[in-house]
């Protein structure tokens, strides 16, 4: 089975080529000619309008063709979406447990994006922020380029707010609401991020939603939005997210393991609509593991 999203964009250098196929075949030396084929034959080789072109097309400078990136045998990520709320310019996903936002590495077609994109028949949709794969929760997607900037605009310019749920170790010593203020820079391993001396430029607010006689329910607040913030602000405080594969230490198993996702959900979002004026406020219907 081979799985695709989103095209990607590939503007035609010259005029020079008899067709498209001759074109595409000196332009991209690594893709052979029977795949190109193929890829036009089961229309996955398309004009700015989404409409299926042939092999044979002709050539014209300056032309945009759209084109799908593929995997093969990709693996189904068995756990669902669902769109929350919708207008003419965005919508409120609510993403499960593994599931990525964006395609990236062995993800194209099992992410929320892909996903939205092929049900939804719109290409232009684009989130308007991140969460973790191994995070649950809200996420904001434009749905037209036209009016893009103004939802980006919203987290840039801090307009927006959100509050995340989380299932942690309980931290009795401490006085609640709390502030973790910290440095985070980039860590050793690419994928992970460490706190360092220096400059703050993060802050988390953190309180507590429900305690349990091992475990307690936290509220999370990132006010600054630094790559894993709040995983890393609560393994510091010696109260790692239950499940965390990466928090304080990597483990590969534990991130594979679809019996134990990372407790941690996007809970809350809320923002006046820059487009309309019209005040929204969206929660999201996942629930994390009951307290022990």
């Amino acid at each position: 089975m081979i799985a695709f999203c989103r095209p990607s964009v590939f503007v035609v250098p010259a005029d020079r080529w008899d067709c498209l196929l001759d074109c595409l075949c000196e332009q991209f030396p690594n893709i052979d000619r029977t795949t190109w084929l193929d890829r036009f034959e089961r229309g996955m080789v398309q004009d700015a309008n989404h409409q299926s072109l042939s092999a044979n097309s002709p050539v014209v400078r300056g032309q945009r063709v759209l084109y799908f990136r593929e995997i093969r045998n990709e693996v189904e990520i068995p756990f669902y979406e669902r769109i929350l709320f919708q207008t003419e310019h965005f919508l409120v996903a609510d993403k499960p447990h593994f599931l990525p936002v964006t395609p990236g590495g062995g993800y194209v077609s099992q992410t929320l994006q892909s996903r939205l994109m092929t049900q939804l028949g719109n290409y232009q949709l684009q989130p308007v922020h991140r969460i973790d794969r191994h995070t649950a929760g809200l996420v904001l997607f434009s749905l037209q380029p036209e009016t893009r900037s103004l939802y980006q605009g919203l987290f840039r310019d801090r307009q927006i707010s959100k509050s995340y749920e989380a299932i942690a170790p309980a931290l009795p010593d401490l006085e609640f609401p709390h502030d973790r203020a910290s440095r985070i820079v980039r860590g050793e391993q690419f994928f992970l991020s460490q706190e360092v001396a220096g400059e703050v430029n993060s802050v988390s607010r953190i309180d507590v939603l429900e305690r349990g006689e091992h475990y307690w329910r936290y509220r999370l607040e990132p006010v600054s939005g630094k790559k894993h913030q709040l995983r890393l602000h609560m393994s510091a405080l010696g109260a790692p997210i239950l499940h965390d594969p990466l928090y304080p230490r990597v483990d590969d198993k534990l991130a594979a393991d679809y019996t134990r996702p990372l407790q941690l959900l996007a809970r809350e979002l809320a923002f006046v609509d820059p487009v309309s004026g019209e005040s929204f406020e969206f929660r999201s219907e996942l629930q994390l593991l009951p307290l022990v």
